[in-house]
């Protein structure tokens, strides 16, 4: 089995093979800044002096990783020793192969605090630009990006005081699998507690294969010319985020397969690259890389609401702040369409807004001095012949019209492209009448002829980049014929009944779409109503927060007209009884304004708009602000079915008919990834619409044989997922007999040596896995869930759920102990804490919960015994159990305290606890407690380890320096822990490279 140091050996010779020259040579900080220097001289026809290298060299220390790579982009300007200027760049980014490409291994950065060494530093013109770490093929490239990670964030540590503040990129390998990620600053660069991972990728090649191999990668990815390439025109500063993105395979394909459309200038074409793709940032790439371009006068790209006009221009500017402004009317758009200014080459504009400047009958009506009236298409008419691109985006929708057509005459040299997440095809084509003539079909090809690049949904489940759906055909007797008095009725008793298991408690969010405004006027009015039946009944009932959009009637207002473009159904809802729609809205919002403190009014509607969309997208807030802030279902009629998209919402719920690309695109809203709780979309159809489903994955499956997408769209059937539940709950019994163990979680403590640990961690993990999966399968039959009981009784799977976080939570602190004997094994193993996370078991859930044990006066709701087993059964405190439970076991029955005293007693106790153990340790080590203790606040207090003042704490004993070192080594193993409590759970800067060292 190939080794760690065998497989950089092999890969170093790989590389070199690839036109790598290897620098054996170089092996510290001194070696890679002299390298830096002869090559940095050679490039820009200098020589430097010692001082005016130090004076670069300080220059380019650049603490900010965002700011050192904007930095490698650009020209940059060195003052020398007689003030003359240097003009040099970092990297050649005209011809990628004119640069310089090395390799080194095994290079130590050792600063202060930090005494790190990496595996293989590829440098460009000797910077270091990408970094590649290693593992054994046992272990899994997850540990290998923790551990860049845990490097990355360790203070003063190399990537912010050496030339590694350049790094761009991050490659994790063990051989067989590979992965990549770009660097950024911490806040963008961590694993947190709901395992919200770093954007990581897997290679791909044109067809979507995916190239895995650690040698096959490199002989691809790493190609000299094409990794500078991907660097330098591929990676993305987005500037309002401070942050790096790395474009995904098939962007780069497809932004290229429109660059050499426009260089061989071979007409029109479109992407197809499914919903949640990332279109946006491909067609800004496209769009900037087109701005470079001399032969092209502008670049337009077009959306069809004003919404979405808003919304692109945002995300536009997001990744290049002033790319694009603003076209506040016709008038703005037609100035910027004749200015020769560079930053007005690339104009975001909707479609309509462009037909009304290019239309003959259309006159400028601002006040100016001409002759007569000019109507805007003669004023552009300088444009007609020059070479335009138009890159039409979410081109499924309005590009079929009559201003597409106008755009098409008035620019005859123009190449148009569309991006399109569901195309039409003559399955789903719409029958129009074209110029009065008789009826016709229009399809996306018809359009722009040629599909350039495919990215289909298929492929992306098959990457994880989406989810997978599971649709549930709702039906009963009183849901089967939507005439029923009582049809609405037990739709909303079904929601209410099935939404906690759907959306993981709370945690994610739901779209209800409804098929006029009045019936979601209908619906909203029946819940409030049903709800308040239900919490008079049921004291114990929380009611959902419900809100309702639609759009209301225009009566003229261009805005609103703009914004139901698309919006179709409500279009026609509006011509009937508008002012009773109005009324209607205008209540809905004051209820929204009451519940959420805010003051919307019907006036300015697209505040209200907004403002529930980011309630819907920004779900993670506590239950102490539940009520102000969270939103759990939105009814809707047509908005938020396209162009839409949150992490946290994961359900959708259907009372309309739906249809080829409407219910794909309605669908997709719910299959954004986030984490393991959230593992497909949920989809309740209450129109029994298979039919229909399985006609719409069959058309945008993107296969030839699209026989089988609906395997791979949808998810298991639940007999197919209790079987496998079945497999792996039968895999670890097997496990603990041959471990000469019974079945039972306090035989998880026996377990003898790590290995075997693990062996339980990976073996339990897979049964957690598929019991969350199960958890969400709200139409599972009475004899399944009986299945599921007796095959892990509930009370015996939580009980396993305690061992296995108590367990992993140790070998988690191994992993990181350089010292351990079986560290290896536990770096091979992925825990995925996640998966035993709790939505409704907060920090505010737990009091309350400890309150109600106090009580006398009242029934119990949990036993002290069932509440200590409740807190161990999931990960939300990971690092705060062993108090809470010493808490627990402090207090007495029969001795109530309210919520708020439970709080400020946890809170107590926990500050007296520290303060016993510090005691303690001043009292083992024979140490001056107040020298300990003002030790501990002022590390807390500088967030700092100083290792000199832990040393001073010896001096009154008088220590040689081996003793007083195993006794500085030992007071902290015991004291770290503390630390880390009393800075709120955040490691202290230096402490872990003392430790290291």
């Amino acid at each position: 089995m190939q080794n760690e140091a065998q497989l950089e050996k092999d890969f170093i010779e790989s590389l070199k093979e690839h036109g790598y020259t290897y620098r054996n040579d170089i092996k510290d900080r001194a070696n890679l800044e002299q390298n830096f220097r002869r090559i940095f001289e050679k490039r820009n026809y200098c020589h430097l002096s010692d001082s005016e290298f130090a004076r670069l060299k300080e220059m380019l220390t650049i603490s900010d990783v965002f700011e050192a790579s904007k930095f490698l982009r650009e020209k940059n300007t060195f003052k020398r020793d007689d003030d003359t200027p240097l003009v040099f760049d970092l990297l050649n980014t005209k011809d990628w192969c004119k640069n310089e490409f090395e390799i080194v291994s095994q290079l130590r950065i050792n600063t202060e605090n930090s005494f790190q060494r990496y595996d293989v530093i590829i440098l460009i013109n000797g910077l270091p630009l990408v970094q590649i770490e290693l593992k054994s093929i046992l272990s899994s490239p997850k540990k290998a990006m923790e551990q860049i990670v845990r490097y990355k964030n360790e203070p003063g540590n190399g990537y912010f005081n050496s030339l590694l503040c350049f790094m761009q990129l991050f490659i994790v390998s063990n051989g067989g699998s590979t992965y990549y990620f770009s660097n950024n600053r911490s806040k963008h660069f961590s694993f947190n507690a709901d395992e919200l991972f770093l954007p990581i990728y897997q290679y791909a090649d044109e067809n979507n294969q995916k190239i895995s191999n650690l040698f096959d990668f490199a002989k691809t990815f790493l190609k000299r010319c094409q990794l500078a390439e991907l660097i330098g025109r591929y990676m993305v500063l987005v500037e309002c985020e401070q942050k790096m993105l790395i474009m995904r395979p098939y962007q780069i394909n497809a932004v290229k397969a429109i660059i050499k459309s426009i260089d061989e200038n071979r007409g029109n074409g479109y992407i197809w690259h499914t919903t949640g793709s990332g279109k946006t940032l491909t067609s800004f790439k496209a769009s900037t890389i087109l701005k470079e371009n001399e032969d092209i006068e502008k670049c337009l790209f077009v959306v069809d609401r004003k919404d979405l006009d808003k919304q692109t221009r945002d995300e536009f500017n997001k990744f290049q702040k002033g790319c694009v402004e603003e076209n506040t009317n016709t008038a703005a758009l037609v100035t910027r369409l004749l200015s020769d200014d560079y930053k007005d080459k690339v104009i975001v504009t909707t479609i309509q807004k462009l037909g009304l400047a290019l239309n003959e009958n259309s006159v400028r009506n601002e006040k100016r001095k001409t002759k007569g009236k000019e109507t805007y298409a003669e004023i552009l008419k300088p444009l007609r012949d020059k070479r335009v691109v138009i890159i039409f985006d979410e081109c499924h929708r309005s590009q079929f019209g009559e201003n597409h057509q106008l755009i098409k005459e008035f620019f005859p040299k123009a190449q148009l492209f569309g991006f399109t997440g569901t195309p039409i095809f003559p399955d789903n084509a719409v029958v129009r009448q074209i110029s009065g003539m008789q009826a016709s079909y229009k399809t996306t090809q018809d359009i722009f002829q040629n599909c350039l690049h495919k990215y289909t949904i298929t492929n992306a489940i098959e990457d994880r980049t989406v989810l997978r759906f599971h649709v549930e055909y709702f039906k009963s007797a009183e849901t089967a014929n939507p005439k029923d008095k009582n049809y609405k009725r037990s739709i909303i008793k079904t929601i209410l009944e099935k939404h906690n298991a759907l959306t993981f408690s709370k945690k994610y969010n739901a779209v209800f779409a409804t098929a006029s405004i009045n019936d979601a006027i209908e619906y909203y009015e029946l819940f409030k109503q049903i709800q308040n039946e239900t919490a008079q009944s049921n004291p114990s009932f929380v009611p959902l927060h419900i809100a309702c959009v639609f759009s209301p009637p225009a009566e003229g207002n261009k805005d609103t007209m703009q914004i139901q473009e698309d919006l179709l159904q409500e279009q026609e809802d509006n011509k009937v009884d508008p002012e009773g729609k109005k009324s209607a809205l205008k209540k809905i919002m004051a209820d929204y304004n009451a519940c959420y403190g805010t003051a919307h009014v019907i006036e300015e509607f697209d505040a209200y708009y907004q403002d529930i969309q980011q309630r819907i997208k920004n779900q993670q807030y506590p239950s102490s602000e539940y009520k102000e802030k969270k939103i759990d279902i939105t009814i809707v009629v047509d908005m938020l079915l396209t162009g839409f998209d949150s992490k946290f919402l994961n359900t959708l719920y259907v009372d309309k008919n739906l249809k080829y690309h409407g219910l794909i695109q309605a669908f997709s809203r719910t299959n954004r990834i986030l984490n393991d709780t959230k593992p497909y979309g949920n989809i309740v159809d209450f129109r029994q619409q298979g039919e229909e489903v399985d006609k719409a994955i069959k058309l945008f499956s993107g296969e030839d044989n699209a026989d089988n997408a609906k395997e791979i769209w949808l998810v298991d059937p639940a007999p197919k997922v209790i079987e496998q539940l079945h497999e792996k709950v039968t895999a670890l019994k097997n496990f603990m007999q041959n471990q000469g163990l019974d079945f039972k979680p306090e035989d998880v403590d026996n377990l003898k040596g790590d290995i075997a640990r693990c062996g339980f961690i990976n073996a339990f993990k897979e049964v957690q896995r598929l019991k969350t999966r199960l958890d969400q399968y709200t139409d599972l039959e009475q004899e399944e869930k009986e299945e599921i009981e007796n095959l892990l009784p509930e009370a015996l799977h939580v009980s396993f759920r305690s061992k296995y976080l108590e367990t992993a939570q140790k070998l988690r602190e191994k992993q990181y102990k350089e010292d351990s004997p079986e560290k290896e094994s536990a770096e091979q193993t992925d825990f995925e804490f996640v998966l035993f996370s709790s939505a409704i078991i907060d920090y505010d859930y737990i009091m309350k919960l400890i309150a109600d044990f106090t009580q006398p006066d009242k029934k119990v709701v949990m036993s002290r015994k069932e509440l200590l087993n409740l807190l161990f059964s999931t990960s939300n405190f990971m690092d705060e159990k062993e108090d809470i439970r010493d808490y627990i076991l402090s207090l007495k029955e029969n001795t109530p305290l309210t919520e708020e005293e439970i709080k400020q007693g946890y809170l107590l106790f926990k500050e007296n606890k520290i303060k016993n153990a510090i005691l303690a340790l001043a009292e083992e080590f024979n140490l001056a407690l107040e020298a300990l203790q003002a030790f501990v606040d002022e590390t807390v207090k500088r967030d700092i380890f100083d290792a000199e003042k832990l040393t001073e704490l010896f001096a009154p004993l008088e220590l040689g320096w081996r003793e007083r070192a195993k006794k500085e080594i030992a007071l902290m193993d015991n004291l770290t822990p503390l630390l880390y409590k009393l800075n709120d759970g955040k490691e202290i800067s230096g402490l872990g490279a003392y430790e290291n060292k």
